[in-house]
């Protein structure tokens, strides 16, 4: 549906159109309802040459974003005022609407400029929409990177221990593994910083394997690895973790050779704590329980205050 135009809106809406390519332009009335826009509406499904009556602009915002959308638009139309960048995602539209839009909605743009009448009344606005989908995609691609170790491609550090303070904010309970591949600084010293990184890509694929649905991984740094265990008792946290450790030191026993050279024989170690307290205190009690571990001679599961070889 299109509405005639002002000559004067007409050119002030076709120089924005040549200033703006590939943004829609808008023109809204003094109660928010679309009067005209843009060709490019198009691109986000809306047809408003088939609508009876003229949407309102909240109706190209999802449902949880329309109010809010609203509110904005409200308080430049009743100020006279220009209102800044509004972003919200666009509705998912129906003939278009695929499992990927709706799990990954379109972000868009919004400024408004107000049009009064000369005696002040608000007469409407002139809307500018832009897409910001790519900048979007940066933002969330940032954010991985920052919270993913970069070799593993598991969760770090800061993102497990911000788990661990959302479980404590739930009264915890659930108990963390702290694994670790034994002798790592002698592999490293022996054979280089690439088959250390391999042995440690190897682990945490190993890991992500043995892991049970529910459960968090993460590398808590270059050796350590964290397996966050919801909804298992002691002892079926313990079995599970035993469960690890043996199958990891069977998967990476070294091949029988007729030659001197002989490939390492990995093994791996782990501690496990109860989440209470504070994050610190949970990781601190589950890597004592490592270290109680590995004095052992590896190949072991421990808790802080005694000792059981897997």
């Amino acid at each position: 549906m299109k509405i005639g135009l002002s000559e004067v809106e007409g050119h002030v809406l076709h120089g924005l159109l040549e200033e703006t390519s590939g943004d829609i332009v808008i023109r809204i009335d003094r109660h928010g309802f679309i009067v005209h826009a843009s060709a490019n509406i198009a691109e986000l499904g809306s047809d408003l040459t088939a609508a009876l009556l003229p949407p309102h602009i909240t109706d190209l915002a999802e449902r949880d974003h329309a109010a809010f959308l609203g509110e904005q638009v409200t308080r430049g139309l009743q100020g006279c005022t220009q209102v800044g960048w509004i972003e919200f995602p666009v509705a998912a539209c129906a003939d278009r609407g695929t499992i990927r839009e709706v799990h990954f909605p379109r972000w868009y743009a919004l400024t408004l400029k107000p049009m009064c009448m000369p005696d002040g009344t608000p007469d409407g606005a002139l809307c500018l929409m832009r897409s910001v989908q790519q900048l979007r995609s940066l933002e969330g691609e940032l954010h991985a990177r920052a919270v993913t170790d970069p070799l593993t491609g598991l969760a770090n550090r800061t993102a497990f221990c911000a788990s661990l303070r959302r479980h404590l904010a739930r009264g915890g309970g659930q108990k963390v593994a702290v694994f670790a591949v034994d002798n790592m600084r002698a592999l490293l010293l022996r054979y280089g910083q690439r088959t250390a990184d391999e042995v440690l890509w190897g682990f945490a694929k190993f890991l992500e394997t043995m892991a049970l649905p529910g459960h968090e991984l993460a590398q808590l740094d270059g050796e350590r690895f964290a397996v966050l265990l919801p909804d298992m008792t002691a002892r079926a946290a313990r079995e599970w973790t035993e469960d690890v450790i043996e199958t990891f030191a069977g998967l990476a026993a070294p091949a029988p050779t007729a030659g001197k050279a002989r490939t390492p024989h990995l093994t791996a170690s782990a501690g496990i704590a109860r989440v209470e307290c504070t994050v610190d205190w949970t990781l601190r009690e589950a890597e004592l329980g490592l270290v109680l571990a590995r004095a052992g001679g590896g190949r072991q599961v421990a808790v802080a205050g005694h000792r059981r070889a897997a």
